[in-house]
């Protein structure tokens, strides 16, 4: 049977039914996470999981199957984060007084839908001709041809699981240990700090992206969490009261040092679409073409080559832009503007969602900085904005917010449907059908979005609401976004910041463009720099040390002379141990949402007198580091 020109079953009854039901719940659990927590937890890799135990009650299923059910499912949690780092900041700014379920059913639903619209061309580019990793579209499709397979493969994502599983109950469940080992000391009249996110997952994802992109998130990082941070610290005022180092290294870097990063990926994002320019065009060219071969008389082509055709995607593109244009046409009531906010929209959220599809392929979705493509796009919407209307408008801070939400819709969906056709690309799947599934998850999470909010503001708040008490959701994106939108109308946007993230990504830019032309194994993507200066340093750590470890590996096979057939099955050993890993920790921690969502209490499996600091989970992630090494170098028995 030619898997590239016989259809086996896809989108099965079963199949669409469990998708949606998994993309419901994801929905509500990561909405209650990222509000509570700032971030949320990526759900292919989950959806996999449970999708391979759930569809084995069947006696016809396949991995076709189990990848559709993935596919759909993941769209619950992407679409969420893009609610929830935006939406909420209308609450905060006052200009929402509750969410109407219309008007965020429109802008969750039209924007996950652009986002899926938007990647179709890109999909040619960065997955079947680009050579970005896309480590959980990769982990997925490991996780599925294991449970397909069964054997050895499986026994190794399943240990690696079980100790991910347990590491993640340990800290998150029972709290024996802090997620954080994290330092800082003042020094005169600056500071340092050092921390790391003792995190399996965020470990096994800098060994599946490799040493190059791990070493330049670390880099940027290095530089704004050692230099730039110790430098505001000693040009600026101490801190008033009684403040720890740790938190004025955080205040610094969330008011101050972080738009570095921010001015980083706004020249970044530039650069990678212009970069991308001959790929995304050949992608929107090869789909055209794809879609005329269809017709009458002409060959017929692959299976795994069929893209929605392009003529729908356009018109989809168009269709889909009414509906947002009467939104922003409700709240700001002035027909040119709301033109000018959907063109910002459109041009935006195409090329947020090829930035948010390129980083998805470097990092992954669940590091992937949807919430800094977003501020840039608020950024830039607010200026524009400014222009139009003036300082004192008031509908200005609000209609900036609203375009960021479908931006931020897009860009998540984008990014996370990038890791599905990566898995499915892996796995023979149909290009098409899993456009269509994602669409379908994405539809099903938009109409439970408003419902969720309205559950979490009534039942907590937000903090930065002026109605907010001690038990309101963080909302950090959320909280950021509107201090950016309301610092351009009102003028107290660290400018200074931003301008310096310019400077350095050109920088960047400039020596990844040399060693480019040197023909250099090593290059310096600006967007993984920017990253590196937008993300907490706790984060970047154990990427590093995952960079690291699979360079390690590399150089020892290297020594060794180890011949080609050695070399891909210890790969192959230590990608589903560190998909596994990932596995483990992403179950749990959705699962964890279930009882903290019903209860409301973070700590309601914490044990008395816990967290017992962080040395438990120092030493157990040292543990986990050795396995995954010697499970990796091991020599395999002999036929």
């Amino acid at each position: 049977m030619n898997n590239n020109s016989v259809s086996p079953a896809e989108i099965t009854v079963k199949a669409v039914v469990l998708g949606v039901v998994l993309a419901v719940i994801l929905a509500g659990a990561n909405a209650y996470l990222g509000l509570f927590a700032g971030m949320t937890v990526s759900a292919s890799i989950p959806a996999a999981v449970v999708s391979l135990g759930i569809l084995r009650l069947w006696r016809k299923h396949n991995i076709l199957e189990n990848n559709i059910v993935q596919t759909a499912a993941s769209a619950g949690e992407s679409l969420a984060a893009g609610v929830i780092f935006t939406l909420p900041a209308l609450i905060i700014l006052d200009f929402w007084q509750e969410f109407n379920y219309l008007w965020v059913t429109i802008i969750a639903g039209f924007g996950g839908l652009l986002g899926v619209l938007f990647t179709i061309p890109l999909r040619r580019a960065l997955i079947v001709e680009g050579q970005l990793k896309f480590p959980e579209g990769i982990a997925t499709a490991e996780v599925l041809k294991s449970g397909q397979h069964g054997g050895s493969d499986i026994k190794h994502i399943a240990w690696a699981a079980i100790a991910g599983a347990v590491f993640k109950f340990g800290e998150a469940g029972l709290g024996i240990w802090t997620a954080v080992f994290e330092t800082a000391k003042t020094v005169g009249t600056s500071l340092v700090y050092f921390g790391s996110n003792l995190s399996p997952a965020l470990l096994s994802v800098g060994y599946i992206v490799g040493a190059n992109i791990a070493v330049l998130i670390f880099l940027g990082g290095l530089c704004n969490w050692l230099f730039a941070i110790p430098l505001c610290a000693a040009l600026g005022d101490a801190p008033a009261g009684d403040v720890s180092a740790v938190d004025w290294a955080y205040d610094i870097w969330s008011t101050k040092t972080r738009y570095i990063g921010v001015g980083g990926m706004l020249i970044g994002g530039l650069w990678t679409v212009f970069k991308l320019r001959k790929s995304l065009l050949g992608g929107i060219s090869s789909g055209l073409k794809a879609y005329q071969n269809l017709s009458p008389g002409k060959q017929e082509i692959l299976r795994t080559e069929k893209d929605l055709p392009m003529k729908w995607v356009i018109i989809l593109i168009i269709s889909s832009v009414v509906p947002l244009f009467l939104v922003y046409q409700h709240f700001v009531g002035q027909v040119h503007i709301s033109l000018t906010m959907a063109v910002i929209m459109l041009f935006t959220g195409f090329l947020f969602s090829a930035v948010a599809g390129y980083m998805a392929g470097l990092v992954g979705s669940s590091n992937n900085p949807i919430s800094g493509v977003t501020i840039s796009t608020v950024l830039v919407s607010s200026l524009l904005l400014l222009l139009l209307m003036g300082k004192g408008a008031e509908n200005g801070p609000p209609a900036a917010i609203i375009i960021g939400a479908v931006v931020c819709c897009a860009a998540a969906i984008a990014g996370d449907n990038m890791q599905d056709l990566k898995a499915g690309y892996l796995v023979g799947a149909t290009p098409w059908k899993q456009q269509i599934m994602q669409m379908i998850g994405t539809a099903s999470s938009a109409l439970v979005m408003a419902p969720i909010l309205m559950l979490l503001l009534n039942a907590y708040g937000f903090k930065g609401h002026s109605s907010a008490t001690d038990s309101a959701l963080a909302a950090p994106q959320a909280n950021l976004m509107a201090s950016v939108a309301q610092g351009v109308f009102q003028g107290n946007l660290p400018w200074n910041f931003i301008w310096i993230g310019i400077a350095v990504a050109a920088g960047v830019i400039m020596l990844d463009t040399f060693l480019e032309a040197r023909n250099s194994s090593f290059r310096t993507p600006v967007l993984a720099v920017a990253i590196g200066f937008y993300l907490p340093f706790e984060l970047s750590v154990p990427i590093f040390v995952g960079g690291m470890l699979n360079e390690l590996v590399r150089r020892i096979q290297i020594k060794r002379k180890l011949n080609t057939h050695a070399v891909e099955a210890a790969n192959r050993r230590g990608l589903l141990f560190a998909s596994g890993l990932i596995t483990g920790e992403a179950l749990v921690g959705i699962l964890m949402a279930i009882p903290i969502v019903i209860t409301g209490n973070k700590k309601l499996l914490a044990i008395p007198g816990g967290p017992f600091g962080a040395w438990p989970g120092v030493l157990l992630l040292l543990g986990i580091i050795a396995w995954l090494y010697l499970t990796i170098m091991k020599k395999p028995k002999t036929e």
